[in-house]
């Protein structure tokens, strides 16, 4: 299967619309903590037991650092029913250096 992939601006310009997008942040605790987009967290190495969290029929872009566990999220949910779901290309890197500079880098 693909990942399919939104880039920082498209998913800033679908959120400032309105469209209903549960922004799911894989990173860990401490990074969420660090800074975030207003995500939900569940960290990447306990979603596959809380899926029960999500809506399948939503869609769901998958949030982490900089790519690499929201690809391996949106793999797992597709794998697991998920087909309305993509990864934030560049992570909240790409968010904070193309969208929001206040979006805290580490």
């Amino acid at each position: 299967m693909s990942v399919p992939e939104i880039q920082a601006e498209d998913l800033k310009s679908r959120l400032d619309h309105g469209d209903n997008l549960f922004l799911l942040d894989v990173r860990d605790e401490y990074e969420y903590e660090i800074s975030n987009i207003g995500g939900h967290l569940i960290p990447l190495p306990e979603l596959p037991r809380r899926l029960n969290e999500l809506n399948v029929r939503q869609e769901i872009v998958a949030v982490c650092k900089m790519g690499p566990r929201g690809v391996k999220a949106v793999e797992l949910l597709q794998k697991k029913g998920f087909m309305n779901v993509s990864n934030l290309r560049g992570g909240i890197h790409a968010w904070s250096d193309r969208v929001d500079h206040s979006v805290r880098k580490y």
